[in-house]
Formats: structure tokens, C-alpha cells, sequence
């Protein structure tokens, strides 16, 4: 080896590593309906992010274009720095489908025996029976699938995406069949994925699964990206319910000058400006705003992981906004019973996202 070669080996040493899952400007028609359109994300290493989107937003053409099961028209894609249908880099992804089915005759060792000559690896015979351990088959190892539940198959879909050791797994639907017990099985082993390093890619309905163990978030919508970020970027906007009596216009005028002002009966609910928006503007991110954040070069350099930067901070008001906006409306006679001051959840921030690109879209 000259000396020169050695550098060269010492400086791509020293490079971060790829990103887990890249792809950039990815589009996708079937006949005159246009499935997917301009999406660019990325996930780094040791990262969860979730896929997010109502139905026909594209999300499973975008998870099988990235497993290179769907030819894009036109879009880049790489998989651990490799091309997405390099076979190198798709031995080191596992990959849940949202609808799967396996030999009924075999048992459940059996068909991890099998996907992991699939996949040409070596696991030693202890390791998979560890793997069925890991999502709470383990005294089912010799009983033939045929007989599963629904939750004990998607248990074994699992079992099959994990088996081979992979860098990045794919899950579509992970939980769907299963029950409260499941999901919070299913959410330690993702926890425990993203400490080992291994990248997670979600696609789930579950809201609620989502927020509990992403890191960042990619919402689809139409065949876009609609926004983008983690999620403190994207629910950065704090609430404050009040129950108010005697508001008058000009009190009325001040909660709207505080933020974003809705009313049902005698609850005035604001949702109050992040650092970067004024009161009354959305912190909806487009697609363009985030694909420079998101997508990367193909440098090898990591931009999946968070930067580190908080838009969910509050106002610029300061943190006696709230107080003197009390004060305000005391002031101006209004009797305040109630104050209560909250975070929305990523099912409102998706339902406001979703809802006001339908309302540009009719504009």
C-alpha cells in the first residue's frame, strides 16, 4: 500500500458515515395518476424517523422505491451510501411489509432459517432464537405459522426484519395487528434499535406511536412533502386554553394580537407564536423549505441528524407573555375562570398541515 493510499484511506476514515436512507427529487407516475412528486429526505444513523400521511399519500411507493422493489422516473436514491439496488447495500436493510404472508407449513424458526439464507447471512442458531425472544415468540419457535394470530404473525414479520442484523430497517405498519401490550413491545424494540445504532424508517397510521419514539418526521401529502423536521420543530407551538366570561371587542382584539385565536362557547383557545412566525402564522414547513435540511449530498456526509436547533421555542414575547396577557384582560374587565397552557400533538399539527394544503390547493 503506497503512502499515498494510506492517506486517502485515513481521510475516508475520518468522514461521517452515509446517511442510512437518502433520496432526492424522487418522482413516480402510474399511467395519468402521479403517486409520488419532488420528495427528498434523509434518515441518519441511529435515527427513527416516521413516515406520515393519509391514505394514497404515497407513502408505500416511496418506502418501495427506496427498497428499489419500484423504479422511480426520476429521483436518486441511496442505501448505507450505496445505490438503492446495489445488492451489497440491500443485504444490510430489513424490511416489514405492510401485508406479508409465509409458508404456513413451516414453523417460526423456520422461517427465520429461511430468510436468512434469503438474505446469504450467517446467524448462528442461538441469535435467532434470541431474535423470536426479542418480539415474544420465543415459546413459539416450533409451531408452525399456520396456526398464528394476526399479532403473532406480524410478530414474526418483525422476527423476519430483524434477523439478518440490519443497519436500516423498513417497517410499514409494524403495529397494526396488534395489541396495547404489543405496541409498547414493539416501541422498546425500537428504542433499543436506535441505541445499537440500527436507522429506523416508520410508516404508521398510529399517531401516537409515532410521537412516542421518532426522532424527526416526514409528512406526505398528495405525493409530497408537505413538512418536514423533528419534533420539537414541528410542534414548537405552544396552546393556552382560557375560559373566559364578559370578553368584550377590545379584549377579543387582544387574545387574537397574542396568536393564532379559535372559540368554542366560552374556551378561547391561542396557539401561540414560535420564534420564527408572528401571531396568527402557521408553522406548517413546505417541502421546499426542507429539502436542503433533509436531503443531503452524496458526499457521505450525515444530514439525518438533528441540528440541534429548536424552532419550538417560545415567542420572542418572553416568558411573561402569558402573564401579561392575563393581566391585560383583567384589566379590561374580563373574568378569567380558567388558564391552562398545553402543547399541541402531532395529530393536530398533521390535521393542520394537511388541512391547509387542501386550502391552497382549492385557492
Amino acid at each position: 500500500m503506497t503512502p499515498r493510499t494510506e492517506a486517502a484511506e485515513r481521510l475516508l476514515a475520518e468522514l461521517p458515515p452515509a446517511p442510512a436512507a437518502w433520496c432526492s427529487g424522487l418522482r413516480k407516475k402510474y399511467r395519468r395518476q402521479t403517486a409520488v412528486n419532488d420528495v427528498s429526505f434523509a434518515v441518519g444513523r441511529g435515527e427513527v424517523v416516521g413516515l406520515l400521511g393519509p391514505n394514497g399519500a404515497g407513502k408505500t411507493t416511496v418506502i418501495k422505491i427506496l427498497l428499489g422493489l419500484v423504479r422511480p422516473d426520476a429521483g436518486e436514491v441511496l442505501l448505507l451510501g450505496r445505490p438503492a439496488r446495489d445488492p451489497r447495500a440491500r443485504a444490510r436493510v430489513g424490511y416489514l411489509p405492510e401485508l406479508f404472508r409465509y409458508q404456513p407449513w413451516l414453523t417460526a424458526a423456520e422461517v427465520l432459517r429461511l430468510h436468512v439464507r434469503l438474505a446469504g447471512a450467517t446467524v448462528p442458531d442461538g441469535e435467532r432464537r434470541e431474535c423470536l425472544a426479542a418480539v415474544g415468540l420465543a415459546d413459539r419457535a416450533g409451531d408452525r405459522v399456520g396456526g398464528f394470530s394476526k399479532g403473532m404473525q406480524q410478530r414474526l414479520g418483525l422476527a423476519v426484519a430483524l434477523v439478518a442484523r440490519p443497519d436500516l430497517v423498513v417497517l410499514d405498519e409494524p403495529t397494526s395487528a396488534l395489541d396495547p401490550i404489543g405496541r409498547a413491545d414493539v416501541r422498546d424494540l425500537l428504542l433499543s434499535l436506535r441505541s445499537r445504532g440500527v436507522a429506523v424508517l416508520l410508516n404508521s397510521h398510529l399517531i401516537g406511536e409515532v410521537e412516542r419514539v421518532c426522532d424527526r418526521v416526514v409528512i406526505l401529502d398528495k405525493g409530497r412533502v408537505a413538512a418536514s423536521g423533528t419534533l420539537a420543530e414541528l410542534l414548537g407551538a405552544r396552546e393556552l386554553r382560557l375560559r373566559l366570561d364578559g370578553v368584550t371587542p377590545a379584549a377579543e382584539a387582544r387574545l387574537a394580537a397574542a396568536g393564532r385565536l379559535t372559540r368554542t362557547a366560552d374556551e378561547y383557545i391561542i396557539e401561540l407564536p414560535t420564534t420564527e412566525q408572528g401571531p396568527g402564522h402557521s408553522t406548517n414547513q413546505t417541502a421546499s423549505q426542507n429539502t436542503a435540511q433533509d436531503t443531503g449530498q452524496d458526499t457521505g456526509q450525515d444530514t439525518g441528524q438533528d441540528t440541534g436547533q429548536d424552532t419550538g421555542q417560545d415567542t420572542g414575547q418572553g416568558p411573561d407573555a402569558v402573564p401579561d396577557l392575563i393581566a391585560d384582560l383583567v384589566a379590561l374587565g374580563v373574568r378569567v375562570h380558567a388558564v391552562e397552557p398545553g402543547r399541541i400533538s402531532l395529530e393536530e399539527r398533521l390535521l393542520d398541515i394537511l388541512r391547509t394544503g387542501s386550502e391552497g390547493d382549492r385557492r
